[in-house]
């Protein structure tokens, strides 16, 4: 599936550009992201997905294959597998940053694909999720951008590593469309025990 974004962060274009290339201090704006090892175009690391009750941990490496400064592009080709199950994510991000009124509008470009628990959500929920974190991380960049460097806080591995939780970060619509969902369940699953019976007593 491709999920298309755009976000500001009030500093211009060049700032902009250095911090989303410093991985380190960007990282813990992605609920559930943790960085094991960075070289300056591969990062290693796990992400923390919590579908329910359930918490599927991605381990993988993201790669930028583009780092065109003069026109401000990123590529960014993300490869991950569950750490205990056969489910994937791949993703190819294309990130243009552009000057806008002072700040920087960035243009975020993905192509995702999900196997796995995850996926069973489909494209509008998991479409409706990228909204959600793009937002949220674009808050988080833009509170860092501005902050004096001797201010910024330091996050506990622990909480860096909180799960990207899907419901939560779906919201309403997807508890709703979860208790429809077991409300139609529930529903034929009454009618079939209803009809058991009637064919039950016909047969007596």
């Amino acid at each position: 599936m491709e999920l298309h974004h755009e976000f500001t962060v009030p500093v211009p274009v060049d700032d902009a550009w250095r911090a989303l290339l410093d991985i380190e201090r960007v990282a813990p704006c992605l609920p559930g992201a943790v960085v094991e090892e960075y070289d300056g175009k591969t990062v290693t690391g796990s992400v923390k997905v919590k579908v329910g009750p359930v918490t599927v941990t991605y381990r993988g490496t993201a790669v930028f294959e583009e780092q065109d400064e003069p026109a401000h592009r990123i590529v960014l080709v993300a490869n991950g597998r569950e750490t205990r199950g056969q489910g994937t994510a791949r993703a190819t991000v294309t990130a243009t940053l552009a000057e806008r009124d002072g700040g920087t509008a960035v243009s975020v470009r993905t192509d995702l694909t999900v196997t796995g628990r995850p996926a069973q959500f489909g494209r509008g929920v998991l479409a409706e999720v990228g909204d959600r974190l793009v937002t949220q991380f674009a808050a988080c960049l833009a509170e860092r951008l501005t902050e004096r460097p001797q201010d910024e806080p330091v996050l506990a591995e622990e909480e860096a590593a909180e799960p990207l939780d899907l419901l939560r970060t779906a919201g309403l619509p997807v508890a709703k469309r979860a208790a429809a969902l077991l409300a139609v369940a529930l529903l034929a699953w009454l009618i079939a025990r209803r009809q058991r019976r009637s064919r039950t007593r016909r047969h007596r």
